[in-house]
């Protein structure tokens, strides 16, 4: 099927067509969508329902095209797009020659050599959620796109899911922290490092994420709450300040209305090449809210339900088997109590 060029005028892109005898013309915002376009309304035209999926089948996709297309479709509205968008500048590289193989010859054979690639390469959590992506865009082409009548990915045997994490944070392992970013508890932050060490405090304090910290704005915070627009689950959350949460609030003295100024990337670079330097490879800030959540109940006795609300998980199983990691001691400790 030849279609025409799509041509730009200003910001958006438009063709034509002509159909029984007469110009059809599209406008959207790329060239890839009024080709999409013009397909389409070709096919629709000229064709039987199922000579028009048979049609689109003939039209040559490849996997890296189709991802193109899904991301375009979906990608850049989803609380994932950073993560799509990484996935997508570096697809050639992970996925080889499968990136330019016709999607419709593409099978769980193929996939499975892929798995295996790719599990010498990353952790087997890294290629579940690889694989979590790859089989949404295959379905996308399936249901929405009509250009293949199964999934691939559904022929494939996923990697077990690795046991969730348990770290614990020691004391000696926060001062340790803190020292190398030059940081003194009580003391406004003034650097990068010390901005970085007064999340990993705050953080622990709140069971916040690193990133619903780094959107914190000055008009998000209450005297005795903060409110969380969107958060990683899409809704909002407010999130109670105990005394030493509003003590470490009140050391941020600059004017600006970002709480810590530094881009995700910063914050996080100065975070893993520190924890480094000091020995501390396998920590990673998101501990921090395991430990919090745990000190929560250990501590303050919350009841699950409560500490829910304050997380914003919204399954209790989650909650408890994942981000709540007591040692014997605590548990021994609480049954005295």
């Amino acid at each position: 099927m030849k279609l025409p060029k799509p041509r730009q005028r200003g910001n958006s892109w438009s063709i034509s067509i002509t159909v029984h005898g007469k110009r059809e013309y599209c406008t959207r915002d790329t060239a890839q969508e009024c080709l999409h376009w013009a397909m389409n309304r070709t096919i629709e035209a000229n064709s039987t329902p199922k000579e028009e999926i048979e049609e689109k089948k003939k039209v040559v996709t490849t996997f890296q095209d189709l991802f193109s297309m899904y991301y375009k479709a979906h990608g850049q509205d989803t609380k994932s797009k950073k993560y799509i968008k990484e996935q997508l500048s570096s697809f050639d590289k992970k996925f080889g020659s499968l990136a330019q193989k016709n999607i419709l010859d593409i099978t769980a054979q193929d996939l499975t050599h892929w798995r295996n690639k790719r599990q010498k390469e990353v952790s087997d959590g890294t290629v579940l959620k690889e694989i979590s992506l790859y089989s949404a865009v295959f379905t996308y082409a399936h249901k929405e796109l009509f250009l293949l009548d199964t999934n691939p990915f559904f022929g494939l045997k996923k990697p077990k899911r690795p046991k969730a994490r348990n770290r614990r944070i020691l004391q000696s392992e926060i001062e340790l922290l803190l020292e190398s970013f030059n940081y003194e508890v009580g003391s406004s932050p003034k650097t990068s490092g010390q901005y970085v060490a007064w999340a990993f405090l705050f953080a622990l304090e709140t069971a916040m994420r690193r990133g619903e910290i780094l959107a914190i704005r000055k008009s998000h915070i209450f005297d005795d709450h903060i409110h969380l627009e969107d958060t990683k689950n899409g809704e909002s959350r407010d999130v109670p300040l105990t005394k030493q949460a509003r003590q470490l609030l009140s050391l941020i003295t600059h004017n600006d209305n970002r709480l810590i100024p530094l881009t995700e990337n910063a914050f996080r670079l100065q975070f893993e090449r520190t924890k480094a330097k000091v020995g501390l490879d396998d920590l990673h800030f998101h501990d921090t809210r395991h430990e919090a959540i745990t000190r929560l109940v250990n501590a303050r006795k919350l009841p699950v339900e409560v500490l829910a609300k304050i997380t914003g998980h919204k399954t209790i199983k989650v909650l408890v088997n994942t981000y709540y990691n007591p040692n014997v001691s605590d548990i021994v400790k609480m049954l005295d109590d």
